[in-house]
């Protein structure tokens, strides 16, 4: 098989297993093999691209992307988000990304993005300007009506943060960050930040530290011609 036909052998790296498992569902008929998921620890695989699924999570100067591609394999990183404030986006390339993709992108968008990325470019890809927009994935409190970035925000706040400290972390002021709040306390019926981090631990915003790897894919299976390369030829006739 030509090496472009191959599947793009990725990891995903998030905290949070429901975000990680929308994340594969959404990349699941594309040309991608999802070999490593789990949480923001070293990606041990051999894996092509590791995309940091931001949900939840510090972007920015907060991400020390070495940590992700300890293996030495020399995989890259793809930032995965709905935060799109530019110069968040030049901090993290300054640290080191490869790319920056938003979460409105279609999944063959995303795909072909990656393999750009592959090729050695550096890609950018923004989508639509509003990018509170609902995408694909998903993310926890989806299924009572919470938006991505209202879920984030209360992930946010069960981790402990102020609205000061949120508002920093995504570039909006904090009366923005009070609106997602009171928006997200109407939806999941509480009036306190005590009950909503009550709720959230009860409702998958707890991070999960769990890594889990295909194991029939964590190595990179040999090309064909290095296959045939350990087949030792057969002897010429004796005359």
């Amino acid at each position: 098989m030509d090496q472009r036909e191959r599947p793009l052998r990725l990891a995903i790296v998030d905290d949070y297993a429901v975000v990680i498992a929308g994340v594969a569902s959404f990349l699941a008929d594309e040309r991608i093999d999802v070999v490593e998921t789990g949480a923001s620890l070293p990606v041990v695989s051999d894996v092509d691209i590791v995309l940091f699924d931001t949900f939840g999570q510090v972007t920015g100067n907060g991400i020390d992307l070495e940590d992700y591609i300890r293996n030495g394999g020399g995989a890259k990183v793809v930032i995965y988000s709905w935060n799109l404030e530019p110069s968040l986006i030049q901090q993290a390339m300054a640290g080191g990304a490869a790319g920056y993709l938003s979460k409105v992108l279609t999944g063959p968008v995303i795909v072909e993005a990656l393999e750009r990325i592959m090729k050695g470019e550096t890609v950018i890809m923004t989508g639509d300007d509003e990018t509170s927009v609902d995408g694909a994935g998903d993310w926890p409190g989806r299924s009572v009506g919470l938006s991505p970035r209202e879920a984030e925000v209360l992930a946010l706040i069960a981790n402990g943060l102020s609205n000061q400290d949120i508002a920093e972390r995504a570039f909006v002021s904090p009366n923005t960050i009070k609106s997602y709040i009171r928006s997200a306390y109407r939806k999941i019926g509480v009036e306190s930040r005590t009950q909503a981090v009550l709720w959230a631990v009860d409702n998958g915003f707890v991070p999960n530290r769990s890594r889990n790897i295909d194991r029939d894919l964590r190595t990179r299976p040999p090309a064909p011609e290095q296959a045939l390369a350990g087949v030792p030829k057969a002897s010429a006739p004796q005359p």
